[in-house]
């Protein structure tokens, strides 16, 4: 039986692709069979998200863990077995992606901002062809351009 006892991250590197969670030595430790084991820096170092997807990428990385000369390599795919470790990799990375929801509701904001300013200027630049039309007496292109603004 393995359970994840904590897992704390030694930094965090995050670009525009990935949340990268690099791990140390006693940083991340798992109760096999009741057996305290400590993490050690034998293969992976590393826990890395897509932003994106929010999934893990390196999936294929194998964990060393060591309790005195004995020790144990446990692949990712195991560990996201685990519920105790997903919730505490998400606690730990999600305030990284609530800043990229951020970034998009801003943007969304600034879209139907956008879109505001525009359909403003398409109505003042109709009221301004609708009286050019009335200085013109151009009655065909008068009546087209009241029909639009009522739209």
């Amino acid at each position: 039986m393995v359970t994840v006892k904590t897992l704390k991250p030694y930094y965090i590197k995050v670009d525009a692709r990935a949340i990268r969670v690099i791990l140390a030595y006693k940083h991340f430790s798992v109760l096999i069979n009741r057996e305290l084991y400590q993490f050690v820096p034998l293969e992976a170092k590393e826990i890395r998200i897509n932003r994106k997807t929010r999934k893990i990428e390196n999936i294929g990385a194998r964990f060393a863990f060591q309790k005195d000369k004995d020790i144990i390599y446990i692949a990712m795919t195991k560990l996201i077995s685990l519920p105790d470790f997903l919730l505490q990799l998400y606690a730990i990375v999600e305030s990284y992606f609530a800043r990229d929801q951020r970034k998009v509701r801003q943007s969304e904001v600034e879209d139907r901002d956008t879109s505001l300013i525009i359909k403003h200027l398409e109505r003042e630049n109709i009221k301004r062809l609708i009286d050019h039309s009335l200085d013109e007496k151009d009655e065909e292109a008068f009546y087209k351009l009241v029909k639009r603004i009522q739209k």
